[in-house]
């Protein structure tokens, strides 16, 4: 029977310990790939598939790729949700006996790819820890290119889906419970693209998981590091952290924090709110041109750029926090000099976070040392601007900002300006650095000089005037003397090779020159490797300092990059009041007001509070600018809580718990829920989760289904939100269903507002404004007409208005009585029989006493309004099918 060959032999006990991963092996200056990695490696990367003798009958299947250009099909690969070992030759194969020592040196995933150039600088690379458990879900998530470490818990799925959508994972580690616990992982993993895969259950245990954090952390206690309240979030930070090890292989010294936070100190944002007020990307495209981000981002470095990224994403709650990062950008609009300096101080300033980390993984070259260097200059002229600045925050970064100096000088006392890129060609270090690389390099260069002044001096110290120094490759370097000066040779010189009419020598001297010459290259390639080893080690040392350094810059950038805005834009300070008010005068949409180039954006005013203008029912056409108001008050709300200013004349911001959105309409096919039931989802989502303290932006809810139903539905989310015993949230709600004004007066905390349109004959004119009132017509022909629908159909359109405006709804909604005693909640009542009224057959045989028996038999003053609208509308149907009939 056929046997593999031994170094395949070596190969499949590698690839025996990572059957999950396509295993790279490196066999000389490929790295190469064999049969099912293979086969997969050579499609998704469109590589030449070959085949290789391996000792078997059949070739195996093989593809390769060049050492040198590993990282781009890297990349390519974990993009795709793949797992790559890199097997790497641990010993010079010019001095392995036998096969060449390899070694698997990192696993490669999803979430831990260092590969910068593949990752988006201004955006965070999280792999997320779900620990779920009958107690609670533990999440933790780091970024292995920054050093960033979080965790906390929450209490069920959903709210583990809202810190999903919050760090938007690349790759999801969790135990096996989580797979069964009803959370949707496929939707994960084919709609979000996010690699999920279950640890073994021992990587979840308690005593292993506080174990590995104390060993990391170095302490003898958990209390220390915060995360003793946390047990579940625990055991996902302790999975991860094992994790990394297992794939990294090194000793993590970049994590050199641990940050746990309760996601109740945040503003809570859930999927669909971040997703309708468009925060990072927008609806349609996934682009960052059109989203709030975009407007506020005029960050100069990466850091601030993720930072930024995060203050959006998590909202603040607290008064004082908020009031901190407002005093630094008004101290920075009312000296933006100084601070339009600090900008052009920062612009040089590289990615000092994932540079760091490149340094702790061994993996930055001397190019990225020139960028660290480059970097570093910048920081003592940014601290000297940053003196002139008394606010807190402000003080407190130009004090967490270290000089650096002692590490710009070393590197620039080392390291040329321009180095190669790679670090084993030699030419990277300075002369005058290092006293034994400037001999040998000396030796190099001048090697045949040095050899021409030794010939010269033995020649007069010894009398041969023909002595010459020689070359070949077996003896080396050699002074040959002919025969006819044999007498002359001194004692000093020892005999290599004797000719037919000459002698060769050599002496102590020589050899010493021959050796320096000739292994000069060889030795300086490795001394200077050495040294730029040393150096590096040394920057690593400093760690600590430096990323203290990093944060204090990003959050620099940040504040720089508000307060720019803020004055381009004329935004405003915001008050901040935690008695639920929300003043706003001639408020702006921060991404729509730029978006239109002719400057014509219409200001609006809104106020809501927890009284009398808890709910503000919006009416008017589509088009006119609902969506737009609404969402501008969302986003104006939550940029005065990430301690932003605001687009608006004055804004007093009572601070939110949360905002829940309801825009929109999309079909969810792929689980098989249809635009009326993803709507109905996200109303059930807020209604069961708002509190009286968060902010809810409804629009169109209830446009899905009949006519009917949806105003009945419509009527009642509003009865249930404007009941301060069920829920009593400030409430934006705009509709089409205009009968719904008749609210106003029937529920004391319920306003009118509409979108103010000019008729022109059959054609309208949005004016954008909102009033107050509400609107009698929803102008749904003009709209259509506008739109380009042809005239035929708009024609007829207005024939059938006519006729169905007949049996107006608006009486019928008006007789619905509300017992106001009760703040909008209706009697309860005993519930009549269903009836689907769609499904009311045309040939019902039902007379004329049936229904005047069953109206005499209703008591009116028991229904609810959606009972009463229902009992209504079945009775009509009655009517009409016995008349028409």
């Amino acid at each position: 029977m056929a046997e593999l060959t031994p170094m395949m032999q070596k190969y499949m006990e590698t690839k025996e310990q990572y059957k999950d991963c396509i295993l790279f092996y490196r066999l000389g200056d490929f790295y190469e790939m064999f049969f099912d990695d293979a086969l997969v490696a050579s499609k998704e990367l469109e590589i030449t598939l070959t085949g290789k003798s391996c000792g078997l009958e059949e070739r195996a299947p093989m593809c390769g790729i060049p050492y040198h250009a590993v990282e781009g099909y890297l990349s390519k690969l974990v993009s795709r949700g793949y797992k790559v070992a890199i097997c790497e030759q641990v010993e010079d194969p010019k001095l392995a006996k036998g096969l060449v020592k390899r070694e698997v040196i990192r696993v490669v995933t999803p979430g831990t790819n260092l590969n910068v150039q593949s990752l988006e600088a201004g955006k965070n690379n999280y792999l997320l820890s779900i620990a779920y458990t009958p107690d609670g879900i533990g999440i933790s998530a780091a970024d292995v290119t920054t050093g960033d470490y979080y965790v906390t818990e929450v209490e069920d799925l959903k709210k583990l889906n809202d810190e999903l959508m919050k760090y938007e994972p690349s790759e999801i580690i969790c135990n096996e419970a989580f797979l069964v616990s009803g959370f949707d992982v496929n939707d994960l993993k084919s709609r979000l693209h996010i690699s999920v895969n279950a640890l073994e259950s021992h990587m979840f245990d308690d005593d292993g998981c506080r174990r590995i954090l104390m060993k990391h952390f170095k302490v003898n206690t958990l209390i220390g590091l915060g995360v003793e309240e946390f047990p579940t979030g625990l055991l996902a930070a302790g999975a991860l952290l094992q994790y990394l090890y297992d794939t990294q292989k090194t000793d993590l010294e970049h994590f050199t924090h641990i940050y746990p936070y309760l996601t109740s100190k945040y503003m809570l944002l859930d999927s669909s709110t971040r997703r309708n007020l468009e925060l990072t990307e927008t609806l349609r495209e996934k682009q960052k041109r059109g989203s709030l981000l975009w407007v506020l981002d005029k960050t100069k470095t990466a850091m601030g750029a993720r930072l930024l990224r995060n203050y959006i994403e998590q909202p603040l709650i607290e008064k004082d926090e908020m009031e901190k990062r407002l005093d630094a950008i008004q101290e920075l609009n009312q000296d933006s000099i100084s601070r339009d300096e600090i900008r052009e101080y920062l612009n040089p300033i590289y990615d000092l976070e994932r540079l760091l980390s490149k340094v702790t993984y061994k993996t930055a070259n001397p190019r990225d040392l020139i960028a660290f260097r480059n970097s570093l200059e910048m920081l003592p002229p940014i601290k000297t601007v940053l003196s002139v600045f008394e606010k807190e925050e402000l003080t407190e970064i130009r004090e967490q900002i270290d000089g650096l100096e002692d590490i710009y000088q070393l590197i620039d006392e080392a390291i040329i300006d321009e180095p190669p890129l790679s670090i084993r060609e030699g030419g990277m270090i300075k002369d005058q650095f290092d006293e034994t690389i400037d001999r040998l390099r000396s030796a190099k260069h001048d090697g045949k000089q040095w050899l021409a002044q030794l010939e010269e001096e033995d020649r007069e110290r010894t009398g041969i005037k023909n002595l010459k120094i020689k070359y070949n490759k077996v003896f080396g370097y050699y002074f040959e003397v002919t025969n006819s000066y044999k007498d002359l040779v001194p004692e000093d010189y020892i005999r290599k090779q004797t000719l037919a009419n000459a002698e060769r020598y050599t002496t102590p001297r020589l050899k010493e020159l021959e050796d320096t010459i000739l292994n000069a290259e060889d030795k300086l390639q490795t001394l200077e490797y050495d040294v730029f080893c040393k150096i590096r080690d040394t920057i690593a040392q400093e760690l600590v300092r430096i990323q203290n350094t990093a944060k204090a810059i990003a959050k620099l950038d940040v504040y720089a990059s508000l307060s720019l805005v803020s004055e381009r834009n004329h935004y405003v300070r915001p008050k901040l009041n935690e008695k639920g008010v929300i003043d706003i005068k001639d408020g702006r949409h921060p991404v729509v007001e730029q978006m239109i180039t002719n400057d014509m954006f219409i200001a609006n005013d809104t106020y809501l509070d927890n009284g009398s203008h808890c709910i503000s029912v919006i009416t008017g056409p589509n088009m006119a600018g609902k969506s737009t108001y609404m969402r501008q008050t969302a986003l104006i709300v939550l940029m005065a809580q990430i301690g932003c200013f605001v687009p608006a004349r004055t804004a007093n911001i009572g601070i939110v718990d949360r905002i829940f959105t309801r825009v929109g309409a999309s079909d969810d096919l792929a689980s098989g829920q249809s635009t009326f039931m993803v709507e109905m989802n996200e109303v059930a989502n807020i209604l069961r989760n708002a509190t009286s303290k968060s902010l809810l932006i409804l629009d169109e809810i209830g446009r899905g289904t009949s006519t009917f139903d949806g105003l009945s539905i419509a009527w009642a989310v509003i009865e249930h939100i404007s009941n301060r015993k069920l829920l009593g949230a400030k409430t934006l709600f705009a509709t089409h269903y205009h009968e719904l004004t008749e609210l106003e007066g029937k529920m004391n905390n319920v306003n009118n507002y509409c979108i103010a349109v000019k008729e022109c004959g059959d054609d309208i004119v949005f004016l954008r404004k909102i009033v107050k009132g509400g609107a009698d017509k929803s102008y749904g022909i003009q709209v259509a007409k506008l739109a380009g629908v042809p005239d035929m159909v708009i024609d007829r359109a207005k024939e059938i208005v006519e006729q169905l405006s007949d049996n107006d709804i608006t009486e019928k909604v008006q007789s619905i009585a509300i017992d106001n005693k009760n703040d909008g909640k209706a009697k309860k009542q005993p519930k009549y029989d269903e009836v689907d009224l769609a499904q009311m057959s045309l040939f019902d045989t039902v007379t004329d006493e049936d229904i005047l028996k069953e109206l005499m038999e209703i008591e009116v003053t028991t229904l609810t309004p959606l009972d009463a609208l229902n009992t209504l509308y079945r009775l009509q149907n009655k009517l009409k099918n016995r008349w028409n009939g």
